[in-house]
C-alpha cells in the first residue's frame, strides 16, 4: 500500500476485479479515499454486467469515498468522476483533442469511446449517501474492439503510451479537485463536455428503448430527455449510438 495525495492505493498486478475489492471494503467499513489499482483484470465488468476486456498497459481502478449527502445525490457522484477523468485525459493529450463526456459513464475520444465509469453506491440507515465506489477502466495503451461502437486509446503515435500509477495518481487528484469545488460546479463542467442541448438521442431501459432529445441535467444529475410528451428525467439507463 502507498500513498498518493492523500490516498491509499494499492497496486496488484492481477486481480478478478479491482470493483470487487473495493466495494467489499465499503461494504466493511474501510475509511474513504482507498484506490486499488490492478495491471490486468481476469473478470472486469463494466454497465450492464458486460464484461470490461482488461489488457496490460490499460488502466484498471477503483476508489471509495463517503461523502454526505442524501441517497438521491448519487447519480451527481458519477458525473464527478466524469469530469475528473475528463481532465486526467486531457493532462495527457495534446490540447485541443476531442474529449467528450457520454451519459452516463462514458469518455469519448474523436467520438470512439475510450474509458467507462462504474459507479456504485450504498444507502446508510439514515437514507443518506454511506459510500461510493467509482471503477475506472481507461484504454491508455490498446483499445480493445466493441461489437457496437468504436473505441480507442489515449496512446499516440510515436509516443510512449501514459503509465498506469502515474494516470491514476493525477485522477486522484482531479477527484478531489472537483470534490472541493462542490456539486453544482460538477455539473457544469459536465454539460461543458456533454451532447450540445438538443441532440438526438436513443436511450434503453431494460427492453424499452426511447427515442427523445438532450435537454440537460437536472438537479440531482439525472438527464433530461425531450420527449413528444415532455422532458423526462432519467436516473438510469444506457444512450445507443
Amino acid at each position: 500500500m502507498t500513498t498518493a495525495a492523500g490516498w491509499r492505493l494499492a497496486i496488484h498486478e492481477e486481480l478478478a476485479s479491482t470493483q470487487d475489492v473495493v466495494l467489499a471494503a465499503a461494504e466493511a467499513g474501510e475509511p474513504e479515499r482507498l484506490a486499488v489499482l490492478a495491471r490486468r483484470q481476469s473478470a472486469g465488468r463494466g454497465t450492464q454486467g458486460r464484461a470490461w476486456s482488461s489488457p496490460s498497459g490499460n488502466l484498471f481502478l477503483s476508489l471509495l469515498l463517503r461523502p454526505a449527502g442524501p441517497a438521491r445525490a448519487l447519480p451527481q457522484w458519477s458525473l464527478l468522476a466524469g469530469v475528473a477523468l475528463a481532465d486526467a485525459a486531457a493532462a495527457v493529450l495534446p490540447p485541443g483533442t476531442d474529449l467528450r463526456l457520454k451519459w452516463p459513464n462514458d469518455l469519448l475520444l474523436g467520438g470512439a469511446k475510450c474509458a467507462g465509469i462504474l459507479c456504485q453506491g450504498g444507502v446508510d440507515a439514515a437514507g443518506g449517501i454511506g459510500w461510493v465506489v467509482f471503477g475506472i477502466g481507461v484504454n491508455l495503451a490498446v483499445a480493445p474492439a466493441l461489437p457496437d461502437r468504436p473505441t480507442a486509446s489515449l496512446a499516440r503515435p510515436g509516443a510512449v503510451p501514459p503509465e498506469p500509477v502515474a494516470f491514476a495518481q493525477g485522477l486522484m487528484a482531479a477527484v478531489d479537485l472537483w470534490r472541493g469545488r462542490g456539486l453544482e460546479a460538477v455539473r457544469a463542467a459536465w454539460l461543458a463536455r456533454g451532447p450540445v442541448l438538443d441532440t438526438p438521442l436513443l436511450l434503453r431501459q431494460g427492453g424499452t428503448a426511447r427515442e427523445g432529445r438532450f435537454a440537460g441535467l437536472d438537479q440531482d444529475g439525472r438527464l433530461l430527455l425531450a420527449t413528444p410528451s415532455g422532458v423526462v428525467p432519467v436516473a438510469a439507463g444506457e444512450l445507443l449510438g
